[in-house]
């Protein structure tokens, strides 16, 4: 699988390489803009000193990871939740994955069962779940039967809806003024 995302060439290749990673960034991808999402795990293994698996992140003392997602700059705006969140994910993960994040997908035979494990997962709503779909389907080549209809509009082809469809500071853009033109329909400023 390969990550393009325009973020730092480090970044992505961690995403690209390391499924925790990967997962991790979409946890976070919320309430914050989507390069520091994407870049916040490359921070936390600089900040730990290697690559953590999820079964070192779920047994971790979660004050002391709160503490490192906290350290300047915090890796996220909630530092404390999102910490939380991933410990939490990362206990399911060790729990239903035997430890591997990848089995998440590499494991569902159809869309609909992928989707239904990602919507599973402590933080990922409907949408955020289709998201994390149409990302592993255009990107990393995850691509059950059904992929795309279980994803919904997101799973689109040529589509400029989400992270899922950026592979490069055009798409980024087109993304961005998809989602102000959302905002704009809806009365949001």
């Amino acid at each position: 699988m390969t990550i393009s995302l325009p973020i730092d060439a480090g970044a992505n290749e961690l995403l690209s390489r390391n499924s925790l990673a990967l997962l991790m960034a979409m946890i976070l991808d919320q309430q914050v803009p989507m390069e520091k999402a994407f870049t916040a795990p490359r921070e936390l293994v600089v900040r730990m000193g290697h690559e953590p698996t999820a079964e070192e992140l779920a047994d971790r003392d979660p004050e002391e990871l709160a503490a490192i997602f906290a350290a300047r700059p915090a890796l996220h705006r909630f530092p404390k939740a999102m910490a939380a969140r991933v410990q939490a994910v990362c206990r399911l993960i060790v729990d239903s994955y035997e430890g591997d994040p990848a089995k998440l997908w590499s494991t569902a035979a159809t869309g609909t069962e992928l989707l239904a494990r990602i919507e599973a997962l402590p933080g990922f709503g409907q949408d955020k779940a289709r998201i994390f779909l149409a990302l592993l389907g255009k990107q990393c080549g995850v691509t059950p039967p059904g992929w795309r209809e279980a994803a919904g509009h997101f799973g689109a082809e040529g589509a400029h809806y989400s992270v899922a469809d950026i592979t490069d500071d055009q798409s980024l853009a087109a993304v961005r003024a998809h989602k102000q033109s959302m905002k704009a329909k809806a009365g949001k400023p």
